[in-house]
């Protein structure tokens, strides 16, 4: 019975620590799209698409 503090302790810094990372990752992902979106706007492709659209014209 006296590590349950101990023990619980743990349990609360682990998920807020998993919290924090999935959280991360999400603000992350939104940027990245975004940036995505803006370089899009502004006239980028990705090597993807030009190489599918070179291989279809040759």
């Amino acid at each position: 019975m006296n590590h349950v503090l101990f023990v619980t302790a743990a349990y609360l810094v682990s998920a807020l620590g998993l919290a924090g990372l999935g959280a991360w990752i999400l603000l992350d992902q939104r940027a990245r799209q975004k940036e995505l979106a803006d370089l899009e706007a502004a006239g980028a492709t990705r090597r993807s698409e030009r190489k599918a659209r070179s291989d279809a014209a040759g």
